[in-house]
């Protein structure tokens, strides 16, 4: 194990994900909501093929998860008039409310990190090499 790159880069996501618990708890948000919701606080609305690209999540992973939010008064989901197969998705007004509750969790997490800002680019920037060599090389 002491060998393998995926172990530790498996364990911090684990205990990062475990260290957003208590605070999307008080949103009432589990960590996948709270990226959906993320991306619908820059983009406000989209369609779930585009969320599904976006977040790397399949559409039957975000079906649940969107229903779930609609349920709290998040999001809206309405068939597509382009394509019917798809649904557009938009964030609510009660939803763009929520993230002003959520700005203290980056600032909480950057404080758990506790890396200086510097080697958190760093980090940032070879996180995303990898995941960008692991798409360039997956294995069909």
């Amino acid at each position: 194990l002491k060998k393998q790159l995926c172990f530790p880069i498996y364990l911090c996501s684990k205990e990062i994900i475990r260290r957003y618990a208590p605070l999307l708890k008080e949103l009432d948000l589990t960590y996948t909501q709270y990226i959906v919701m993320m991306y619908f606080w820059e983009k406000e609305q989209s369609n779930v093929r585009d969320l599904s690209r976006a977040l790397l999540l399949d559409p039957s992973t975000l079906t649940p998860l969107l229903r779930r939010l609609e349920a709290k008064g998040y999001i809206t989901r309405v068939e597509s008039k382009l394509d019917r197969r798809n649904l557009d998705i938009a964030i609510t007004d009660k939803g763009a409310r929520l993230e002003e509750k959520a700005l203290s969790v980056p600032e909480v997490m950057q404080r758990c990190i506790d890396l200086p800002e510097d080697e958190a680019k760093v980090l940032y920037n070879l996180i995303n090499k990898v995941l960008n060599n692991i798409k360039r090389n997956e294995i069909q």
